[in-house]
């Protein structure tokens, strides 16, 4: 039984399911807007809101802690400044998940994620 186990795997080992995600999240924050699947956006939702959080705080602190995890300075720059001061008086809920049906290749169900 799978109690408490809430990790979606993806058929990844653990570094390369990290890197997906630290991609997914750099290019989220980068363009706003990303299409993927929707399992994949429905597990990138609970990392990029933790990030967002930390951003909300603007200090040295959070700007390492985004660097540990984003690729690009950019990206660090581009959500501290632009996208946390936009969610200061929201409690979380930062994202979207919107469903746009089968992607043709290979027939999964694919997904927007955008900010709110």
């Amino acid at each position: 039984m799978r109690h408490n186990r809430k990790v979606k795997k993806f058929g990844r080992m653990t570094d390369s399911r990290k890197a997906l995600f630290r991609g997914l999240a750099t290019n989220l924050v980068i363009y706003e807007k990303i299409k993927t699947t929707e399992a994949k956006a429905k597990a990138l939702r609970s990392t990029i809101e933790r990030l967002i959080t930390k951003a909300k705080k603007n200090n040295l602190t959070a700007r390492r802690d985004l660097i540990k995890v984003l690729y690009t300075a950019g990206a660090v720059n581009k959500l501290l400044n632009v996208i946390a001061p936009k969610y200061k008086d929201r409690k979380g809920g930062y994202t979207r998940v919107i469903k746009i049906g089968q992607r043709k290749g290979d027939a999964a169900q694919a997904a927007y994620i955008e900010f709110v």
